[in-house]
């Protein structure tokens, strides 16, 4: 079975202690916004690790494609207003 977008929040939330996490897809293609203070000081490339780490083997086995938008808490809040 193909899991649900809130399967992936939920794998996600278990692994990354998030302020914003949203998550939208069709059961293997996934888009997310994840807002995380775990990013600060961190580029892109290890923000996404971050998440791929917190979906461990789930990737590989349940999770066909992640794009992803990973923000600091700032830089959310920026964004929002």
């Amino acid at each position: 079975m193909s899991p649900s977008p809130e399967d992936v929040r939920g794998y996600i939330a278990q692994g990354l202690a998030c302020s914003v996490l949203e998550v939208n897809g069709d059961g293997q293609h996934f888009e997310a916004l994840i807002v995380s203070a775990a990013f600060e000081g961190k580029v892109r490339v290890a923000r996404h690790q971050l998440v791929y780490a917190a979906l461990g083997e789930r990737m590989r086995a349940e999770i066909h494609a992640l794009s992803m938008r990973t923000l600091t808490p700032a830089e959310y809040a920026a964004r929002s207003t």
